[in-house]
Order: C-alpha cells, then structure tokens, then sequence
C-alpha cells in the first residue's frame, strides 16, 4: 500500500511563521506505514532528552522502563531494592563501639554520661622539667559486623544505577536504529520545485512514498 506525505512550504513564510518546537504543542500527525506495529511506532518516537530526564529519577530500572524494558526493568527495581535492603540491616547490625582500654595518659571528661569523651595525652615539648602535651581525641572501636553487607549493598545500589543508566540508554539508541533503518529502506523520497510569480516567493515540494 503506497502512502504518500506531501510537504508544501515557502521559504519567506517558514523563517516568519514557522514553530521553533512549542514544547507544550501538540506532535503532528504523520502518516506511518501500514506494517509499522505500535511498539515500533513508540521506539521511534523515544527521545534521549526524555530518557535523561527519566534518568535522573532515583529509581533503578527506570531508565530500562522508558526504553520498554519492563521485565528487565522489574529485575533491575528487585535488585535495587535488594542492595538497599543489605545497606539497612548492615546499619542496624552495627553495634555501639567501645572504648579503648584505659592507661595513665588518657583524660577522661563526663565519665558514663552520654556526652563522655576521652582524650590521649601526646607529648610535644618539654621546658625543663615540664613536658607539655596536645590532647587528642580518643574515639570508640566500631564493631566490625555489619561492615561488609553495608559495602556489599553499597556496591549492588551503585552497578544497578550504572547498568540500568548506561544500558538503557543504549537499548534505546539501538531501537530507533533498528525502526529508522528498517522502514528507512522502504522509504522513496522525491523534491519538487515551485515559484510563486505573483508572490515572488519559492518553495519546493517532498514527497514521501512507503512502499
């Protein structure tokens, strides 16, 4: 079936009245080839800057849900969320850590209070017999459970949001490719020339066969 999309514009009018992209505006409505199924129509019709907008939502898989992934884009939402969870029970799983053993050149303020701190005395100087000290800070020794599922979440939540972002992206290049290339092949192109002699306007004609 032949279809045919004719394009009749002057130059003048167009530099004067043309529509520089309205993003609010309604897509005009083309004529497609009879074949073209519905998901190929949608594939062609995705764009890049939609899919980095999509992208910058904080949600894994959602770049591969723009593209129409959806399975791949469930498994990518699981894992995610799997990497998360391993991230949170490492939280909880890390116990309150415990003071150093205690020696002479430890200073200790606010002892069992919830605001204690503890200071190590580190020589500096000495004038004479007086040795002068700067004081630093002693910190409680975390407790190491939990450590490696926090890391181990840390590292799945990442690779999801690499994969799912550099992926999609690239499933989605390659899905336009696929649809421009396919009826691309099919599709006859002819130009016709027109002038206006009352108008003192030219223009030129396009048409479109599929077929």
């Amino acid at each position: 079936m032949l279809h045919v999309l004719l394009f009749n514009f002057l130059t003048a009018q167009y530099s004067g009245n043309g529509n520089h992209g309205d993003p609010l505006s309604e897509t005009a409505l083309y004529p497609v080839p009879k074949e073209m199924t519905f998901e190929e129509y949608k594939d062609m019709n995705r764009r890049m800057s939609q899919a980095l907008l999509w992208s910058s939502i904080p949600i894994p898989g959602i770049t591969h849900y723009y593209a129409g992934e959806i399975k791949k884009s469930k498994k990518l939402f699981y894992i995610g969320m799997g990497g998360l969870a391993c991230i949170i029970v490492g939280s909880f799983s890390m116990e309150e850590g415990e003071w150093p053993e205690y020696n002479q050149n430890h200073i200790i303020f606010n002892q069992g209070k919830d605001n204690e701190k503890r200071f190590e005395k580190i020589p500096v100087g000495m004038e004479g017999e007086v040795v002068h000290y700067k004081l630093q800070e002693i910190r409680k020794e975390q407790n190491g459970n939990g450590g490696g599922l926090i890391f181990a979440g840390l590292a799945i939540v990442l690779g999801d949001f690499i994969y799912d972002r550099v992926k999609g992206l690239q499933v989605i290049e390659d899905k336009r490719d696929k649809v421009r290339f396919k009826y691309g092949q099919k599709l006859n192109l002819s130009i016709k020339p027109s002038y206006n002699s009352l108008q003192n306007k030219l223009g030129f004609g396009l048409k479109f066969y599929f077929g």
